[in-house]
């Protein structure tokens, strides 16, 4: 079939001709993982005699989400406009309780969206920095000031598959009377023999779980568990009609449940077999591999060189990764399976005979994170200037810094600026990444 005019159409069908090798999101890996080819185009319909309503569940949905039962305290929801749609349902609810919301500094920015939809406050917490990743691990729960927050938002696992006591956080927040959302976007395979535990198992109020990031289903198929127990729940059924679309995609819902299935049916010892000998061909080929607490995740570092430029020696091979920063590349593996169609001895080929530059002694700054607390105000800032970064100090940011990759925001709309600050901006200035907010040597501040 000829092409035209159809830039996204054209744009997919060059990397499915190429064999682009998958070491990113989502999980399903180009259709090699999991069941999804039991999917038919014919099951995109609508809510017709037999089938049902995603906003008003009396049957089939309401029996396959019945059917997610991961931990007898919870109920699954099933989102079909991804993750976001159950974080700003949640944060919606509790929006006409007092207090501020309490977020950690490496949350999502649709946690932010969803502040800025209430207009009202947050307060961010105190960070810990991951000396694997150089990025933001955990909240300081230590050094966190309570003041009867209404909800609290913390992001685990991190981006880079790093996680921590998720138990004693929840714990900790409850002691002080706050409910917590816990953002475990990358977290949905969690659970299975050999990976970390899940927040449902810390009992979280609210966990949010992106099934296409890590298991093989469509994207955009995400879950909601909500906690017998979590408060306004019913607020928070409701205000997920508000966030997600009136014509649900039965394909994006069918491909949650058979996520599910295998889910429930993995046995884990292929995965783990693949993984070793993977990491090998890596470390014979001259990479470092750093390991960190999901085994799903890989970073990745070439002595003297950046992630940025390790990512070109991959995609010359038409291997993709997720995301790249200065100082690592991270992989995200496949969950490989008896009888999956993932190019496992092609991948290891093309990096056993990757042509690498020689190595370099060359250290790489490390990462000047913003590491104490903060405050988020969703106000509108009519009135804005940009200025020169070095002239910023203690001016009122007026839009998100946002690097890509990851697309979590480093600095926030409303916060007071730091002499710390600066030097973190000045720190992605240097770099090769995009970040949003940043306009050369300039950021727009309030203008008072």
């Amino acid at each position: 079939m000829k092409y035209s005019h159809l830039p996204i159409t054209i744009q997919l069908n060059k990397l499915i001709d190429k064999h682009a090798i998958s070491l990113h999101v989502p999980g399903h890996k180009n259709m090699t993982i999991g069941h999804l080819k039991q999917l038919k185009r014919e099951m995109d319909m609508t809510e017709i005699t037999g089938l049902d309503d995603l906003h008003h569940p009396e049957s089939i949905i309401l029996d396959s989400m019945t059917e997610i039962d991961k931990h007898p305290d919870y109920d699954a929801y099933f989102l079909v406009n991804g993750t976001t749609s159950g974080i700003l349902a949640v944060i919606q609810a509790f929006s006409n309780r007092d207090g501020n919301y309490l977020l950690s500094r490496n949350v999502h920015k649709s946690v932010f969206h969803g502040v800025d939809l209430t207009r009202q406050n947050a307060e961010l917490m105190p960070m810990i920095k991951s000396q694997t990743s150089q990025h933001y691990l955990q909240p300081d729960f230590e050094h966190i000031s309570y003041n009867e927050q209404k909800l609290a938002v913390i992001t685990y696992p991190n981006y880079y598959g790093e996680c921590f006591d998720i138990n004693n956080s929840v714990q900790s927040l409850h002691q002080h009377h706050i409910p917590v959302l816990v953002d475990e976007a990358h977290g949905a395979h969690f659970g299975l023999p050999h990976f970390p535990k899940s927040a449902l198992e810390a009992g979280a109020d609210y966990v949010v779980q992106s099934y296409h990031k890590t298991l093989p289903a469509l994207t955009m198929g995400s879950v909601l568990f909500i906690h017998k127990d979590a408060p306004l729940k019913e607020e928070v059924v409701r205000y997920l009609a508000y966030f997600q679309t009136s014509s649900p995609s039965y394909l994006v819902m069918a491909s949650i449940e058979l996520a599910y299935q295998f889910y429930k049916g993995y046995e884990s010892s292929t995965f783990f077999e693949k993984r070793a000998r993977f990491i090998d061909v890596l470390t014979q080929t001259g990479f470092e591999v750093k390991h960190v607490d999901d085994p799903l995740k890989l970073l990745i570092r070439y002595p003297g060189y950046s992630g940025y430029e390790v990512q070109t020696w991959f995609e010359a091979c038409e291997i993709y990764t997720e995301l790249v920063d200065t100082h690592q590349t991270l992989l995200i593996l496949p969950l490989w399976h008896e009888g999956d169609s993932y190019p496992f001895q092609e991948l290891l080929h093309k990096i056993a005979t990757m042509k690498l530059p020689l190595k370099k002694d060359k250290a790489l700054k490390s990462l000047p994170l913003v590491l104490e607390e903060g405050f988020y105000s969703s106000e509108s800032l009519e009135h804005t200037k940009w200025i020169d970064i070095e002239l910023a100090e203690n001016k009122i940011l007026a839009k998100h810094l946002i690097p890509y990759p990851p697309g979590i925001p480093v600095f926030l709309k409303g916060e007071k600026i730091s002499r710390n600050m600066i030097k973190l901006m000045q720190y992605y200035l240097e770099g090769e990444g995009r970040v949003e907010g940043l306009n050369h040597n300039k950021i727009l501040v309030k203008d008072e």
